[in-house]
């Protein structure tokens, strides 16, 4: 029997916090477009949105060193940390925006305000963070950060850090109040409430399994739980699968997707959910990356909300795996080599053969291994407080840049068709942080025409679209007062 086919104007593949975003602007903008949402998984925000899968760091570069970079002549490079908190505003008040309309509910279950801080260990350390913190703070973005070298105040932010460290050792710490934690499968969870109230459509445990470029559109065939195949058509298609989406961006043959590969790593975070433990710790603290260690896992403590009840996180430990997902395959890692990527991919696995015997070392260190890093950061760490965990699949993105080929990105990159009927994000940090300014840039690649009819409707979502924040102190002000009040921070 021939199967039917159904259709939609727009098909999301993955219900994570990327879709939820981008389906949300497009019911906000074109409110007669339909939507459909396909996800292979039994619940929204099940892999990377998840909140055990991430460090639900809203990600403004208040703490994280790695977004500033330390060039040749010893000055601090705060480019990309000002362009991140940039982004995250933007997260912020698109976010504040949902709240003011009604369409999202109870924002203090989704983030909280919860102090952001770098911590350093020895005096070259120290140098680098107190230049850091001396041109971060001449920005109006980071106006109110604070740094410390004094034992008494350290005790003070960090408690449970400074308790039984060696009084000799020479730390230090910057603090800023206004950071966040954000439960970004919460977060998700009410985006995806929220369509479905609009007429979208959602379904779950429909995975989909391949994809054809059919006149002006695409058509895709999914494969329902109880195993039934069907036939969906679709003009705008949005591949939002976390490190799901390189299998299925290959499988639209699209040339933009040809010469991308992808490398998985696994994250595993230590938890102590002990209340004596957590109540001595409020704050998200950031340390410096060991050497050889990707920028993903810059070691931190964290003060997480998780179900309404406050734990410590610590991590992220990285790992090697196949998997692009964790519910994946250990197949999904060889299966993405391409005749287009081969060579891509190949150049790549050169290059980073020590990044390889890093992650593979990582992924065996034993609990007490994991503890001793711990101790680092709580010098009286009991092991019997703390648990592993394992965290979400990132997919970094690995392509042929200008000058290099083979080239592992850390970072988020939207490839859209040149058609603009088709986009795809990739990578991972900042993630879910700047899922707005993501989704924004597919809006800019895929629905270039709309933007001028779209403006207004996007200025009065984000009052700081399409403008500079470092540039307009003015502007800072009046975003923070919106934000605060409707995120209720």
């Amino acid at each position: 029997m021939e199967t039917s086919i159904t259709q939609s104007d727009v098909v999301l593949i993955g219900a994570g916090v990327m879709s939820g975003t981008l389906g949300t602007f497009l019911k906000e903008l074109a409110p007669s477009q339909s939507i459909t949402i396909f996800e292979g998984l039994s619940q929204v925000a099940l892999e990377s949105s998840n909140e055990w899968n991430n460090a639900g760091t809203g990600h403004a570069a208040l703490c994280e060193l790695n977004y500033t970079a330390e060039k040749a002549d010893g000055s601090v490079d705060i480019s990309k940390a000002i362009a991140i908190n940039e982004k995250y505003q933007l997260s912020l008040e698109m976010w504040s925006y949902l709240v003011e309309k009604g369409y999202l509910q109870n924002p203090q279950q989704f983030i909280r305000k919860i102090p952001h801080m770098s911590f350093v260990q020895g005096e070259n350390n120290i140098t680098f963070l107190k230049k850091r913190f001396e041109q971060l703070s001449q920005n109006p973005l980071f106006e109110n950060m604070q740094f410390s070298e004094d034992p008494e105040t350290l005790k003070h932010w960090i408690p449970l850090m400074m308790d039984n460290r060696n009084a000799k050792e020479a730390v230090a710490a910057t603090y800023i109040e206004n950071g966040t934690d954000v439960n970004f499968g919460e977060l998700t969870r009410k985006l995806f409430q929220h369509l479905t109230a609009q007429g979208c459509q959602l379904h779950l445990n429909h995975k989909v399994t391949d994809i054809q470029k059919s006149g002006d559109g695409w058509l895709l065939t999914i494969q329902n739980a109880s195993g039934q195949i069907l036939k969906h058509l679709c003009k705008f298609l949005f591949i939002g699968g976390g490190g799901g989406t390189l299998p299925l961006l290959q499988k639209t043959g699209i040339k933009e997707g040809k010469h991308v590969g992808g490398f998985p790593v696994s994250g595993i975070f230590m938890v102590c959910r002990n209340p004596e433990v957590v109540e001595k710790h409020h704050a998200k603290v950031y340390g410096k990356a060991k050497i050889g260690a990707p920028p993903m896992s810059v070691p931190h403590l964290d003060t997480r909300f998780i179900d309404g009840k406050k734990t410590l996180l610590f991590g992220p430990f990285a790992g090697f795996t196949f998997k692009f997902l964790k519910t994946g395959s250990i197949c999904d890692f060889p299966a993405s080599f391409k005749p287009g990527n081969l060579l891509t991919m190949h150049i790549a696995g050169l290059k980073n053969i020590p990044l390889t015997h890093y992650l593979i070392k990582q992924a065996l260190l034993t609990k007490e291994q994991r503890m001793a890093d711990l101790r680092e950061f709580v010098p009286d760490a009991k092991s019997e407080d703390w648990e592993v965990i394992i965290a979400g699949q990132r997919v970094q993105i690995i392509k042929d840049l200008p000058n290099a080929k083979g080239s592992l990105c850390f970072g988020t990159e939207v490839i859209a068709s040149e058609d603009s009927t088709v986009a795809a994000l990739l990578g991972a940090s900042p993630g879910a942080s700047t899922s707005v300014d993501a989704m924004l840039g597919v809006l800019e690649k895929c629905f270039a025409d709309k933007l001028p009819e779209w403006k207004e409707k996007l200025t009065e979502m984000m009052p700081s679209y399409g403008k500079s924040l470092r540039e307009e102190p003015d502007l800072i002000q009046v975003s923070r007062a919106k934000v605060v009040r409707f995120l209720c921070l």
